[in-house]
């Protein structure tokens, strides 16, 4: 089969062009690095990635596989935000010791706190593997068959590859399946909490203030990575010792102004950006909002349980969050989209692409494929909505439901063979552990009849009240006994019962459907991928995110949202005491903050007008991953803290808009100010390395 290689220097270079993309940090020579130094960086594509010297990229983990953090002392001090450390804060909080409402200090070593299953992740190589991966893969073979070979190709690459004991491989596909690249990693498992500021700065505006600016929010959080006595990682133990890094990013103390360089270095996860027209729309118009409405009724009964019980609260906080800022981002992301008339301006493309298929003759090879999608994407529309909106109700939103699914698995993998009995009752029973730690039947029960009628017409509400799975020692209880006596306890639970013949005709009809319609859907965009650069090669492609380690460079702007607005590119702490609305669970501020701002104690951390920058804008190219990536000056120092971007910005997933898109990110002498002067955990302030990189 013939791939695609792909040429990063393209004729075109314009000011749209260089404010967006996720680029592979070992490919910045070159065109990257011309235009990185056009907006103003002084960092050489090298400082950046080297694989025999320390850079930049030495300091940048992948935290917990979903969001990214950075190394900011010789003593592997993590910085990360706060919503991407919420789970481990609200796990280490009680009714006696509430880290969310108070917040959390280890004022020595000794004092933080471990946190099992956590991981953070660095890259020690990235190396193009393309051809060795495509190695005998024809056109003639079905997508099957050549996700096969290439599986195959992959598994033997990886084997062969030189590594330490210590280290491990992936290999990830770029621009749809068309080049591959081999990964090198190393995992440190033995990660403590170190600080959090309390919910009041860490999560201030939740709801209401989520994806939009100005922002006030002091989104950060702090770890750090244990090693072994050989500075390798090792699981938790009591005699390791804080990690020494092959790099930290020293802190800025001269801070940003409009104009400035930013670059954003982190793990971004999924991006869309080569999608059809017919996509975009299918998307916007009929998938998101049948799983906006699911959410906003989940919600409505989470958010109403918070306000009245502390217990709820805590419980709750973390399953709150986690589905109301997908649906949030949702409406966002379809006002995007309308903003910028992107479906439009995509059919305004294909056009272009079509057009030149008769330039270069290539209507024949490529002709047939936006016809197809047209086709494709018609037949699959309902069945992806209907998978989607399963999900949406059995696994993310009702919690009872989540419980019989995983219990449906156990049986499934029971039936398939009873060898698995003891692995997969122990791998179900961890889970609902899980789940019980944080569940509350009154509200899960109301969540369960608010969701499910938009799911199914069978909604039977005095199944609560029947099953064993509202108590956890119960639920336990139906997986004692041998195999056979397990499913029989099972199948005669009133809400396993009620459950099952759903999940079964998602398992054996939604999915299986909706994964055939899917396979032929991605094979042609790996297909489209490769026509678009081969009818229109001087137009400009990055590859889509996938989680892998990327940079994305830009700078310091504002933005107008509509008509006769426009948005300065800094808040600061002014901005915090004109939110503050005493005891609401958005915008209370501590009395501690407010005195500080009253007494302008601002310490090293104000800015030249006297003022406490708290958030800024920038036109980095960013999405969910990058929560939590260092926002890095011209000089490599850390100026920020990514942490979210503006509403109708989340569009571009699907649709990069210079003129719309702004990531969000805490400024660094923000969360200085906390550590230092609101939480007086000097220590750490006295382990990292401050910097005045303008006034060189």
């Amino acid at each position: 089969m013939k791939f695609l290689k792909f040429i990063l220097l393209f004729i075109t270079i314009n000011v749209s062009a260089q404010q967006g993309g996720m680029w592979i940090p070992s490919l910045l020579e070159g065109m990257n690095e011309d235009e990185m130094t056009n907006l103003g960086s002084k960092l050489t594509a090298k400082d950046i990635y080297d694989v025999n010297n320390s850079s930049l990229k030495d300091a940048i983990g992948h935290f917990n596989g979903g969001c990214t953090s950075e190394v900011i002392s010789d003593q592997g001090l993590i910085l990360t935000n706060h919503h991407c450390g919420f789970s481990q804060i609200q796990s280490h909080s009680s009714l006696e010791n509430d880290y969310l409402k108070d917040g959390f200090w280890a004022m020595n070593l000794e004092d933080e706190l471990p946190n099992e299953g956590l991981f953070i992740e660095f890259i020690v190589s990235i190396k193009d593997v393309t051809s060795q991966v495509l190695a005998n893969v024809t056109d003639a073979m079905t997508e099957k068959e050549r996700q096969s070979q290439i599986s195959k190709n992959s598994n033997a690459i990886e084997g062969a590859t030189t590594k330490e004991a210590w280290q491990d491989t992936k290999i990830k596909a770029f621009y749809n399946g068309n080049q591959y690249f081999l990964f090198v990693t190393e995992r440190f498992e033995d990660i403590r909490l170190v600080g959090a500021p309390p919910s009041s700065i860490g999560k201030f505006g939740s709801d209401t203030d989520n994806w939009v600016f100005p922002r006030h929010t002091g989104d950060f959080s702090m770890f750090r990575i244990y090693a072994d006595e050989n500075n390798r990682p090792a699981k938790y133990s009591k005699n390791n010792k804080p990690y020494k890094p092959k790099h930290f990013l020293p802190i800025s103390l001269d801070g940003i102004e409009e104009g400035d360089f930013t670059l954003v270095f982190g793990f971004p996860g999924t991006t869309n950006e080569y999608l059809p027209a017919v996509a975009i729309e299918h998307i916007t118009k009929e998938f998101n909002p049948s799983n906006i409405a699911i959410r906003e009724a989940a919600l409505k009964v989470i958010d109403a349980a918070m306000k009245s019980s502390d217990d709820v609260r805590i419980k709750y906080a973390s399953k709150q969050a986690r589905i109301a800022n997908a649906w949030k981002k949702w409406i966002g992301e379809n006002l995007g989209i309308e903003k910028s008339n992107a479906v439009a301006n995509r059919r305004d493309f294909e056009n272009e692409f079509t057009a030149a298929l008769k330039d270069k003759n290539l209507v024949n090879k490529y002709g047939n494929i936006l016809p197809e999608f047209d086709k494709l994407y018609k037949d699959f529309s309902s069945t992806n909505i209907k998978r989607r909106n399963f999900i949406e109700v059995f696994i993310v939103t009702n919690e009872l439901m989540q419980m019989t699914f995983r219990a449906y698995q156990m049986e499934a993998a029971i039936t398939a063979n009873e060898d698995n009995f003891e692995r997969a009752k122990n791998a179900t029973i961890s889970r609902l552990k899980g789940i019980h730690k944080d569940f509350n039947a009154n509200v899960d029960k109301g969540v369960y009849q608010a969701v499910m009628p938009m799911y199914t017409d069978n909604v039977d509400a005095s199944i609560y009240e029947k099953t064993a799975f509202t108590n956890l020692e119960s639920t336990l209880a139906l997986f004692e006994g041998e195999p056979k006596d397990v499913l029989k306890k099972l199948n005669k639970d009133a809400a396993y019962k009620y459950a099952k013949p759903i999940i079964e005709e998602f398992n054996n009809t939604i999915n299986p459907e909706f994964q055939q319609k899917n396979e032929v859907i991605s094979a042609l965009q790996t297909k489209y991928m490769t026509a678009l650069m081969e009818a229109l090669p001087d137009a400009r492609y990055f590859p889509d995110a996938n989680s892998t380690l990327r940079v994305t460079y830009g700078q310091v702007r504002g933005y107008s949202p509509r008509d006769a607005v426009y948005y300065e590119p800094v808040s600061y702490l002014e901005g915090v005491i004109e939110k503050f609305i005493p005891g609401d669970y958005e915008f209370d501020v501590p009395k501690k903050l407010r005195d500080l701002y009253n007494a302008k104690d601002y310490g090293q951390y104000a800015d030249k007008n006297g003022k406490v920058p708290v958030c800024f804008l920038g036109t980095n190219h960013t999405t969910g991953g990058n929560s939590g990536s260092p926002a890095i000056d011209a000089h490599g120092n850390l100026v920020g803290l990514n942490f979210d971007r503006v509403w109708e910005g989340t569009m571009s997933d699907m649709n990069y808009d210079p003129e719309i898109c702004r990531n969000i990110m805490v400024d660094a002498r923000y969360i200085l100010f906390i550590v230092d002067k609101f939480a007086g955990a000097t220590r750490l302030i006295d382990e990292m390395k401050l910097v005045h990189p303008k006034t060189k």
